[in-house]
């Protein structure tokens, strides 16, 4: 397949049809709202943080039965014009008919989104926005650039924030008993 022939005329959308078509070319896409995205490779520490995360989240969460947590890349399509690829998300067991064998085909019960120079406007406008569209009930922006975590939930339609916590702060996360997430150690570089 040639670059050429995935490019689109301006008004035409990116689909999941086009999108299972790019080519294996070791970069990570995404589509938002019938835009196609690439997301650059994360920094180091981002991996860090990710990796100290998902594995509270997957303790907490999924080692009790509660659900899965994944990390990124794993696919999740919110509809034919979108598909996201968060950096860690976690869907209930109640929820569990979302999850298929090649991506996930759904809204997440949580999405986590670790800011990075590359990606800092798009996690914090247009997937905020996305996520609440597509009912994702809870949204967390992770920030290594100020060792913060925001926690916000879906209410209305659009998030609004429980609560901020900065390193060295013990968050404890509302509706996630037992997920307690020391920022200090977190943040470590």
């Amino acid at each position: 397949m040639t670059s050429a022939s995935l490019e689109h005329p301006r008004t035409a959308r990116f689909t999941l049809s086009d999108f299972e078509r790019l080519p294996d070319d070791g970069n990570r896409y995404e589509i938002l709202d019938g835009e196609l995205a690439m997301t650059p490779s994360p920094t180091t520490r981002h991996q860090k943080i990710s990796r100290r995360l998902h594995f509270l989240l997957y303790q907490v969460l999924e080692l009790t039965g509660r659900g899965e947590v994944y990390y990124a890349p794993m696919d999740v399509v919110l509809d034919p014009h979108t598909v996201v690829a968060p950096d860690i998300f976690f869907v209930s067991a109640e929820r569990a008919e979302i999850i298929e064998a090649k991506n996930i085909q759904g809204a997440p019960d949580l999405v986590v989104e670790i800011l990075s120079p590359g990606t800092r406007r798009r996690d914090v406008i247009t997937k905020a926005r996305l996520y609440a569209r597509f009912g994702v009930p809870h949204y967390w922006l992770v920030d290594p650039d100020i060792d913060r975590i925001e926690f916000m939930a879906l209410r209305a339609g659009a998030y609004v924030t429980l609560l901020q916590a900065n390193a060295p702060d013990i968050a404890r996360p509302e509706d996630f008993e037992g997920v307690v997430i020391a920022l200090g150690e977190l943040f470590l570089a």
